[in-house]
């Protein structure tokens, strides 16, 4: 059967805003010219918004194109990057491209990163990740156990938090990561507008950090990184911020009731305060996808591990509910 719903890769579900697009329309007539040479227009505009010095902002190819600049920045030749395994798949891809060595911490059970454990791993490490909350398990680490983690890494080792998915979280339980850059210099706070503002396909993601590592990261600034096209769909959302909030809270309905009646049939699945959904179910990942593929619907498979499944609109999700009921 044809995947008529694709909820592989955590993608908003829902077109671009009408003013957002029409924005990008407008200016599709100036793709013969570069767009600026390193983006400071869009890491003012961002500056601006957040009301975070712009000092302290590194802008890149999505969060995962500052990701790499900042290993590239701080990691040495072989040097340790930790983080927990399993988590989003291109970790082990920025270790390789950083020359970086690898060191994989196990979750703990029920899908929670080992911040101990990460904790340990970073004294012998130039940098370590957390996916906060986490991918693949939609697990999130309150921000009294992200403080107390960040106290125990060496001030020389960089700490990656990658929020990529923080506008899912309730907003009474969101930590105050930007303002804690003062406190810990070697943070670096990622976000990006791929996933709540529905823009991956234009590939802009940012961190805030210090003004002392934010220059060594923006010495890794590809040139004309940025498309002027990108530049303008991120200040025409920034423009629709209450139609954007309306819609991150459908996604966020939408994940609880599927969550509700999954579990209510019998399925493991993990709480999530992000787009996605954790199938805790490592002896049965076969008999899920067999189940949503004959529904015409496509997850991502983790054999012998789990299923992630995206939140889609609401006729993808009715088809996982009449699939897996």
């Amino acid at each position: 059967m044809p995947m008529e719903h694709l909820l592989t890769l955590n993608e908003n579900p829902l077109p671009p805003l009408g003013p957002v697009a029409a924005e990008i329309a407008h200016h599709v007539a100036t793709v013969n010219r570069y767009p600026e040479f390193y983006p400071e227009r869009l890491k003012g505009v961002i500056a601006d918004w957040l009301g975070f010095p712009v000092e302290g902002l590194v802008v890149g190819s999505g969060s995962v194109g500052v990701a790499l600049q900042a290993l590239q920045a701080t990691v040495r030749p072989g040097g340790g990057l930790a983080y927990g395994w399993r988590n989003f798949d291109a970790y082990p891809l920025l270790a390789r491209m950083a020359a970086a060595r690898p060191i994989e911490i196990p979750l703990l059970p029920g899908g929670h990163q080992d911040l101990t454990g990460l904790a340990k791993a970073s004294v012998d490490t130039d940098a370590v990740i957390v996916c906060n909350p986490h991918n693949p398990t939609g697990r999130f680490v309150p921000a009294q156990g992200l403080r107390e983690f960040l106290a125990l890494v060496p001030t020389d080792t960089m700490v990656v938090l990658d929020e990529a998915y923080i506008e899912f979280v309730d907003a009474g339980q969101r930590p105050d990561s930007a303002d804690w850059v003062r406190e810990f210099p070697n943070l670096l706070v990622l976000r990006t507008f791929s996933k709540a503002y529905g823009l991956a396909n234009m590939r802009v993601g940012y961190g805030m950090t210090s003004p002392e590592l934010a220059r060594r990261i923006n010495d890794f600034q590809l040139p004309f990184a940025v498309s002027s096209l990108s530049v303008v769909a991120v200040e025409a959302s920034l423009r629709e911020q209450r139609e954007l909030r309306t819609r991150v809270d459908f996604i966020v309905r939408e994940r609880n009731r599927v969550t509700r009646e999954l579990i209510r049939v019998g399925w493991n699945v993990l709480p999530s305060q992000t787009n996605f959904l954790w199938f805790d179910e490592p002896e049965r990942t076969h008999e899920i996808r067999e189940a949503l593929e004959q529904n015409g619907v496509l997850a991502r498979y983790f054999e012998s591990e789990g299923v992630r499944l995206t939140i889609g609109d609401t006729e993808a999700n009715d088809a996982v509910l009449r699939a897996l009921s």
